[in-house]
């Protein structure tokens, strides 16, 4: 299972009674799957994996299979201590999924070789590739990176760290070790609002990323990448300026909105996907209206680039 490009988050929707709204799963998981992602990972940490009991869990994963279809991979989260994130694995094989995101275990600080054991324990018997979510306290450096690689299904690394020359030294220290899977591992990008970083990241190898913008504004997300992708630099600077270095600002103001602002955002294309979970906490009104303004100024801006590139299109006579 080889990821990159464009990678989709989905969110979990919850009803007014606090239960999973599976119908509005499918037909969100049917938008962001119109917008052409690389892969689904669902339940996740968009998805309020943390939230979620185990029961929730399958049904969400194997919702996300039969919508899916086989038309691209369906990834789900799995975390927590080792015997519980091993259970959320075994679970997501049972309901058919393509992979695992394996986030990091349950608040135990750990040294990097402690990482790599945990990685091992959740692993095993678990016939699924997976894809180790380095963030918080599961880091890795290069020796552990390595030691990955004889780890039985272990595919990839997706960061949420944010350390461009530590992640740097985890790619080379793959990629230059001579280990037979290296060719076919894969590095995620996947901090909060990942587009911010994406180019720097994509200087060091790292092409694949997560867009949580993808959930509620898929035209500005595939705009932005396809600008990053074509080596568009205008329209690049010009959707970082107007939208997304706005709505990372928003973002930071409160612990918990890189999840909050996506489902308010989401629930302003229509789609009822409800509040979130404790700890997090909604979006207030004040924080929604500039979350309506931030992306109304996203489409202007993408609106007139793209206009002005029309306009500067030479016709061709027949």
């Amino acid at each position: 299972m080889q990821l990159d490009g464009l990678l989709s988050f989905p969110l979990t929707p919850f009803t007014s009674d606090d239960e999973i709204a599976l119908d509005v799963f499918a037909e969100h998981l049917e938008r962001q799957i119109a917008a052409g992602p690389a892969a689904l990972f669902v339940a996740c940490g968009t998805g309020e994996f943390t939230a979620l009991g185990q029961d929730e869990y399958q049904k969400l994963v194997s919702t996300a299979v039969r919508v899916a279809d086989g038309r691209l991979p369906v990834v789900a989260g799995a975390g927590g201590g080792p015997r519980v994130a091993r259970s959320f694995a075994r679970h997501a094989a049972d309901a058919g999924a393509d992979g695992i995101l394996l986030l990091p275990p349950y608040l135990v600080a750990c040294p990097p070789s402690g990482l790599v054991t945990h990685v091992r324990y959740v692993t095993h018997s678990i016939s699924l590739p997976v894809v180790v979510y380095q963030r918080a306290n599961a880091v890795l450096d290069t020796d552990a990176a390595r030691a990955l690689l004889d780890v039985p299904g272990v595919v990839g690394v997706k960061d949420g760290v944010g350390d461009v020359e530590a992640m740097r030294r985890v790619t080379v220290a793959v990629t230059a070790s001579g280990h037979p899977a290296a060719s076919g591992f894969s590095f995620l990008n996947g901090l909060p609002t990942a587009e911010l970083s994406v180019q720097a990241y994509r200087a060091i190898g790292v092409t694949g990323y997560s867009s949580a913008v993808l959930c509620f504004a898929p035209d500005i997300a595939t705009a932005f990448f396809a600008a990053v992708r074509d080596g568009d630099q205008a329209l690049v600077d010009t959707l970082l300026a107007e939208f997304y270095l706005p709505l990372a600002q928003l973002r930071d103001t409160v612990p918990g909105y890189a999840v909050s602002l996506v489902k308010a955002g989401a629930r302003l294309t229509g789609l009822p996907v409800g509040p979130v979970r404790p700890p997090l906490v909604d979006a207030t009104t004040e924080h929604l209206d500039r979350l309506t303004q931030i992306i109304e100024h996203g489409r202007a801006a993408l609106a007139r680039a793209t206009a002005a590139r029309t306009a500067e299109t030479p016709v061709t006579a027949p």
